[in-house]
């Protein structure tokens, strides 16, 4: 095995790191990336096994994160996934080590969180790419001699090779450049005292240990820099989690508060579907369906209600009783809204008078559902609006049995989870993933702002043309009508 040394650190003019790729971290991190991202560290922060990082004097989080690191061997530009492997030359084991403390400073470069000397050690040995698979290498850190990580390649989000063809698009990756693959769950923090080692394996072949031994800095960091800064936001992002901090648990933020609530109401689900469009979101609406009450406005929480179709035998154990029809209608909460998937049956009922009062009792905002229902003019007749396919006298079984609740369902041709928030009015229904419901509402209070301005400059007999869309100078006049309006 040809060992890692002094001259192919020398030869190394750039080191690229890759934020996210392992589903495990993904899952600790909350977010999965629909596209890779990078940054960089300076090659001085490249040292060997065996080397010691300090941790910066008055700094609390040395991150460090076990990493498969891969040499470039040749010049790659523009070059496909097909092809990009054969431009890596070793894969060797790799730590990126980073203060948390100093990650406010520099708005998501990392340059001084992680570039700092010796926060980038690999080694101690290279193998060669063309001699192992690269969708079967093995990663694994100790801290202190402690197993912390342990994860394979099989299942990276962003495979090796597209990180190589993607890059490559914009950039020439050059023999000696080196590119850490991101790391799986486990990366945590160590403290002064701490050995931490990285080994990656595959093929039977082994980089062995990378070895790095932190200590504590002595020379603190001076006024005139950004200094140390921490919270438990960082710390619960150091340790991988709250607990692993020592943090205690925090009651969940509401997804729906009242004042979003209240801003969705404002706003019209014409204007909220343009804009899911814009964040590619296109299959959110529930289609079909007609509302008790039209043009009433409802926004809450999806609790949700799964029909299958009718199987006689099936039917005596899931439909009669206190099935999960019931147990939903008995259960949904204030302000929430059943939503049922009944395939868009239409030959049966799903909900009738009875079930429907009791859901307006328990102060649900709403049913949906894209089957039929029953007691058509009774429920039309609750303060509870119900948005359903179309009318049916016959009962339940006929075509349905009621078979879970609070779980993943289709109703009216898209997917509906449980928490997701429902905003309905006349243009129709619209499924808002919860986490994106805040900034989608503020972007929805702008664009009605600015259609209210462009309809009344409409109105007032102007052309669309450089105004629907604003162009600069309708955008100056635009803000000078909402600074009136702002004062007035």
């Amino acid at each position: 095995m040809e060992l890692l040394d002094d001259g192919v650190l020398a030869a190394t003019r750039k080191v690229i790191a890759v934020h996210i790729n392992y589903p495990s971290r993904a899952a600790q991190r909350g977010r999965t990336p629909e596209q890779p991202s990078y940054f960089l560290k300076p090659s001085s922060s490249l040292a060997l096994s065996g080397s010691g990082v300090e941790r910066p004097a008055g700094c609390e989080l040395l991150g460090f994160e076990g990493e498969i690191a891969l040499i470039i061997g040749a010049p790659a530009r523009r070059v496909s996934p097909e092809t990009a492997w054969g431009h890596v030359r070793w894969i060797t084991a790799a730590n990126d080590l980073g203060v948390y403390d100093l990650r406010y400073a520099d708005k998501g470069s990392n340059l001084r969180s992680k570039g700092g000397d010796g926060f980038t050690p690999v080694g101690p040995g290279l193998l060669p790419a063309d001699a192992v698979d690269p969708s079967d290498l093995r990663i694994r850190t100790w801290q202190n001699g402690t197993l912390v990580q342990d994860d394979t390649t099989a299942g990276l989000l962003f495979p090796f090779a597209r990180l190589i063809a993607d890059l490559s698009q914009l950039l020439t990756l050059e023999p000696g450049d080196m590119i850490l693959t991101g790391t799986p769950a486990g990366a945590s923090v160590a403290g002064p005292g701490d050995l931490l080692e990285v080994e990656v394996t595959g093929a039977g072949l082994s980089t062995g240990r990378l070895i790095t031994s932190v200590s504590e800095g002595t020379t603190p960091l001076a006024a005139f820099g950004a200094r140390p800064k921490v919270d438990d936001v960082q710390r619960e992002e150091a340790y991988g989690s709250r607990e692993a901090a020592g943090l205690p648990e925090v009651e969940a933020t509401p997804a729906l508060t009242p004042a979003l609530k209240a801003t969705l109401e404002s706003v019209s689900t014409a204007t909220l579907s343009s804009l899911l469009r814009k964040r590619g979101l296109n299959n959110v609406s529930i289609d079909g369906l007609t509302c008790t009450q039209p043009g009433r406005r409802v926004v809450g929480l999806a609790r949700t209600l799964r029909y299958v179709p009718n199987r006689e035998d099936l039917f005596t154990a899931h439909g009669a009783g206190y099935n999960a029809q019931k147990r939903a209608v008995d259960t949904v909460g204030e302000g929430e809204i059943l939503v049922m998937e009944a395939r868009g049956e239409k030959g049966t009922g799903t909900v009738g008078d009875i079930l429907a009062l009791r859901a307006q009792v328990r102060g649900a905002a709403a049913i949906i559902t894209d089957g039929g229902v029953r007691d058509v003019a009774v429920v039309a007749a609750l303060d509870m609006p119900t948005f359903y396919a179309n009318p049916h006298p016959a009962v339940l079984g006929r075509r349905h049995i009621p078979w879970d609740t609070d779980v993943t369902i289709a109703c009216g041709g898209t997917t509906v989870q449980p928490g997701d928030i429902i905003v309905a009015d006349a243009d129709g229904i619209l499924v808002i993933p919860p986490a994106l419901a805040t900034d989608l509402a503020a972007d929805a209070v702008v664009q009605e702002r600015e259609e209210t301005f462009i309809a009344e400059m409409v109105a007032a007999g102007h052309s669309v043309d450089g105004l629907y869309p604003m162009d600069a100078a309708w955008r100056e006049r635009y803000d000078a009508w909402q600074e009136r309006h702002a004062h007035g």
